[in-house]
């Protein structure tokens, strides 16, 4: 390979424009300059000097945060606790060289896209191509030109702000999407709950009061966001149901009650086949919420720790709010009687670690009760 085409090609243009799928797209005009001149700069480099003419050149040319560092083993530390958007990189360095400096911030790996700006002596290819393989954007050899060093930061800022805003725009549109998706399921499953429940409501409080109980259970934070728009759907199996058994305002008779059974089923089925989450474990949900602790439960007669536990969960946290909530066919249950029935299936149809969360949290509970009211 020449050096000619290891060499950066400089773009001197003064307005940017990229489009992302047809649909995103990110302009550069004259705030470009403030935002070049407000980037974090990070200068590293074993001769004093070095460091001196460097930060001295780029306060002249308004570049305002300018951070120089002599010994490179500093370098791990300070990237711990700040963020640069370029680094001015010497590579001959006696206690750390500047490719190990580049190895160090690829394992720490904080930030997928960093500009390197490699300054150096060294004019060896394999050096180069070394140097190329761990990071380095571009280089400037010693001695260098004052002109060519503002060119060539002011051109690798560019590109490292059109990352940050691009990578912006990305997040924000992706954002946007889980936004939608979860909205999609909050409609759907209030679609099941309206056939027999006059607000829906009852899928809100299910899905707090389930992230609730995970929560004190010691699950991970995203594990109980995941259950909380996940566990709205553990009964849209009932779409499936007819009405005049989902409504019947009576005791179902053994027929009909294994009907209603299906909506386990038929819920899984019309959440399969997505490989993305929550509709994954909200499919696991509907399939499963049913299941009882002793195996006594339906559709699998699963038992035990081999039921999910969001769904061991949702099955607490469902039977609660159902009875203590107005159907078609009963009055609600006052808290007391529906917190002694839970406690008389406890190690029955229920697993006793999460009824004990229930048990343990009745305050917080009650409050979300009031707060998402029919």
């Amino acid at each position: 390979m020449e050096n000619g085409d290891i060499e950066s090609i400089e773009s001197r243009r003064n307005d940017v424009s990229v489009q992302v799928n047809d649909t995103m797209s990110i302009s550069f005009d004259s705030s470009l300059d403030a935002e070049r001149h407000q980037a974090n700069i990070l200068i590293v480099d074993d001769q004093k000097l070095n460091l001196i003419v460097l930060k001295s050149l780029l306060k002249q040319h308004g570049f305002v945060n300018v951070t120089t560092v002599e010994d490179p083993r500093e370098v791990e530390a300070l990237w711990s606790r700040q963020r640069f958007d370029l680094m001015l990189l010497d590579l001959e360095m006696p206690n750390l060289p500047g490719i190990e400096v580049m190895k160090i911030l690829e394992r720490i790996g904080q930030d997928p896209y960093l500009p390197i700006l490699v300054i150096t002596a060294n004019t060896d290819e394999r050096t180069r191509l070394e140097a190329l393989a761990h990071g380095a954007q571009d280089f400037l050899n010693k001695p260098f030109n004052p002109s060519e060093v503002i060119s060539r930061i002011r051109n690798m800022l560019t590109v490292r702000i059109l990352y940050k805003r691009m990578e912006e725009k990305i997040l924000e549109r992706t954002r946007q999407l889980h936004e939608t998706r979860l909205e999609v399921i909050r409609c759907l499953g209030r679609a099941a709950e309206y056939r027999d429940n006059e607000t829906g409501r009852h899928v809100i409080r299910i899905g707090q009061i389930s992230a609730l109980l995970a929560r004190v259970m010691g699950l991970s934070e995203a594990h109980c966001d995941l259950i909380m728009h996940a566990t709205p759907m553990h009964d849209v199996g009932k779409i499936g149901i007819p009405d005049h058994i989902l409504l019947k305002p009576g005791r179902l008779d053994s027929e009909e009650f294994e009907i209603i059974k299906t909506h386990a089923i038929i819920g899984g089925n019309i959440l399969a086949g997505y490989r993305e989450e929550p509709l994954v474990t909200a499919r696991s949900i509907a399939l499963t919420h049913h299941e009882k602790w002793d195996g006594s439960g339906y559709p699998n007669q699963l038992s035990g720790e081999s039921i999910p536990i969001e769904s061991r969960i949702c099955a607490v946290a469902d039977v609660f709010d159902a009875l203590t909530s107005w159907r078609p066919y009963k009055q609600p249950w006052s808290v007391e009687d529906a917190v002694e029935h839970i406690v008389r299936e406890r190690g029955r149809h229920f697993e006793p670690k999460v009824v004990d969360a229930l048990l343990d949290n009745m305050e917080s509970i009650r409050s979300i009760k009031s707060t998402i009211c029919d």
